[in-house]
């Protein structure tokens, strides 16, 4: 018999109103059924990517497009004269569906003696889907196929060119290094290279992702200068924001280390920086933005107790997969405090 966050998660996600890209936190909306829209909630809840990332569903276990290679020309012309032809020339480009997942077993032993407190199977499904939620958030940032061929590659290797700013040669503080007015100096530099990240993203970022220490120094910079908001988001949780956008932790790996290292090298000096990403999300290609893909969204199977172990086996997986459209990240990296 299913136990119960097997039953929310196998029940299909709810259709979108516009019929395009849902993020997780948006299904949990539109979901009807308590417990489902409890289990989605969980999604979003360790997530801050996976809060709000459009998961745009496609058909097959690739996505392919066409990036702009070069525009058409374009003239003025005399009365009765004709043009001159031009026709723009694309590159085609694919995006492919990546599995991420893994079995979560508990002894029966354990499902029979320790389920008065807890349901032990919906309890280890649970921190399997936070594991796979941190995995996600991890590549999002520093997948890179050459590394591991398995996954996807993360903005940290997409991100090339104008897209990626330096803050300064050998990294720039938050804070302002020194007293008095060279402090105050150096941090309005850095506010405005901060200011330079969020106009190389086309249309508007919507996310600044960094640190736990980065934030703490952006947030007391800011505050320093006026451009400090805080307020609470739809489950509570304190959002901090740069001028309205919203400043957040992106977090740590499963094994407690920082997704944004603080362990960047910058510049000849060698100076031990971090980055900051600011993020433009997309339902899709006219969006030219980040958008997350998937074919099914999360699938879950309950294998039951198995033949080579007296165990109950649950398997979760998730087909996903990461695109960006246009212009809509940049990165700013030589942080420091």
């Amino acid at each position: 018999m299913q136990h119960e966050l097997q039953k929310a998660l196998l029940a299909p996600p709810p259709a979108s109103a516009s019929g395009g890209a849902v993020a997780l936190a948006e299904a949990a909306k539109l979901s009807q059924d308590n417990l489902q829209r409890g289990v989605i909630e969980t999604f979003v809840q360790e997530s801050v990517v996976l809060d709000r990332i459009p998961l745009l569903e496609i058909e097959g276990n690739a996505y392919a497009y066409n990036e702009e290679a070069e525009l058409p020309g374009v003239e003025f012309r005399e009365v009765n004269a004709a043009y001159e032809e031009s026709t723009g020339t694309y590159n085609q480009a694919t995006e492919k569906l990546v599995i991420l997942g893994g079995d979560a077993d508990v002894d029966t032993f354990v499902a029979k003696t320790r389920s008065n407190l807890n349901d032990q199977r919906a309890e280890a499904d649970r921190m399997k889907v936070k594991a796979a939620s941190y995995k996600y958030q991890d590549t999002f940032i520093n997948g890179d196929v050459e590394v591991d061929p398995l996954a996807f590659d993360g903005l940290k290797k997409r991100l090339t060119g104008s897209q990626v700013i330096d803050a300064a040669e050998d990294g720039l503080s938050v804070l302002g290094e020194g007293e008095g007015a060279a402090a105050t100096e150096e941090r309005h530099s850095f506010l405005d290279k901060l200011d330079e990240l969020l106009a190389a993203v086309t249309g508007g970022a919507e996310v600044l992702y960094m640190n736990s220490n980065v934030l703490a120094w952006l947030r007391s910079s800011a505050r320093r200068e006026g451009f400090h908001e805080a307020d609470r988001d739809e489950f509570g949780r304190v959002v901090d924001r740069y001028n309205g956008i919203p400043m957040l932790n992106i977090g740590e790996t499963a094994a407690g280390a920082n997704i944004i290292p603080q362990t960047e090298k910058q510049g000849e000096s060698g100076e031990v920086c971090s980055s900051i990403y600011a993020v433009r999300f997309g339902s899709g290609e006219g969006d030219r933005a980040v958008t997350g893909l998937t074919n099914g969204g999360v699938d879950v199977r309950d294998l039951g107790e198995q033949q080579s172990k007296p165990a109950y086996r649950t398997r979760i997986e998730f087909f996903c997969g990461l695109a960006v459209f246009g212009p809509g990240a940049a990165r700013l990296r030589g942080v420091k405090k």
